[in-house]
């Protein structure tokens, strides 16, 4: 009888995992194709509007476009760049982040990148001021979006959440350095007047992100439990954060108990839930 009850509640847990999975899937999917979505309407009429460069390597697509359109006479598809581009950044991630972060993060690479190429150039606006500062907001929305989602906009975007779980650490100076580079090659062939206002466009951008996206809260966790060698390999296969044991007992077994304790970013607490 209580092999049957263990057998009913093991079958239970297991589908209840499996409706989590499920639910995530959903979200990511509903995410990934909403932050495609705002991110293409963004470059279509703020940023095409302002001749902004984004940063990442959706700047170095727009940046590209107008290299070819003015020294070639090209009008090169932003969809055949933007791929071409993340195509090594994917591989990277796939390899060292995660499958299934890179294949939502791959979706919406492709989604937005079609996107751009199908939807109308519009303009908002025409004060530089103003398209620099809604478009950074419209693009740190979707940046938000997609990282809810545990996906990304592919490119830089891979290196910094790499960077991030691999060391905990924030990877941003290191993204502002590639941005600012690929400022002063637009400022030296298209004037400095678009450079200045996208450096307004990508900090307002960041600071979106820091505000809707809080992937550098920390959370202590303490796990207690008779199973600590299987979870502290599965924990650092996932999170590849260090933890510390401590050996207590229970008070009406009075059984050997082992409490694991660990700080993980707050992204992370569903996923170590789930484990």
């Amino acid at each position: 009888m209580t092999d049957l009850l263990r057998g009913g509640k093991t079958m239970l847990y297991e589908k209840e995992i499996q409706q989590k999975r499920s639910v995530k899937a959903i979200k990511s999917l509903v995410c990934v194709i909403l932050a495609s979505a705002v991110m293409a309407f963004n470059i279509k009429t703020f940023v095409r509007a302002g001749d902004l460069v984004p940063g990442g390597i959706t700047g170095m697509s727009v940046l590209l476009q107008r290299i070819f359109l003015k020294f070639a006479h090209l009008n090169v598809p932003y969809s055949i760049l933007n791929i071409t581009l993340n195509a090594i950044p994917a591989i990277i991630g796939f390899k060292l982040i995660s499958k299934r972060f890179t294949g939502y993060s791959v979706l919406m690479i492709v989604l937005n990148s079609f996107l751009v190429d199908m939807i109308p150039t519009y303009k908002v606006t025409t004060d530089p001021l103003l398209i620099a500062l809604f478009g950074g907001l419209l693009n740190g929305v979707a940046i938000s979006i997609a990282l809810y989602g545990k996906a990304s906009s592919g490119g830089t975007d891979f290196i910094a959440v790499y960077i991030h779980r691999k060391w905990n650490i924030s990877s941003w100076n290191i993204i502002l350095g590639f941005n600012v580079i690929l400022l002063l090659v637009s400022g030296l062939l298209f004037g400095f007047e678009a450079s200045l206002y996208s450096i307004v466009f990508q900090f307002v951008s960041t600071q979106a992100i820091d505000t809707f996206h809080k992937s550098d809260q920390q959370m202590t966790m303490f796990i207690i439990s008779n199973k600590p060698d299987e979870l502290e390999r599965e924990l650092l296969v996932k999170t590849h954060h260090g933890m510390t044991r401590f050996k207590g007992e229970g008070s009406h077994t009075h059984e050997d108990r082992i409490m694991l304790y660990t700080v993980v970013s707050a992204t992370e607490v569903n996923d170590i839930y789930e484990i």
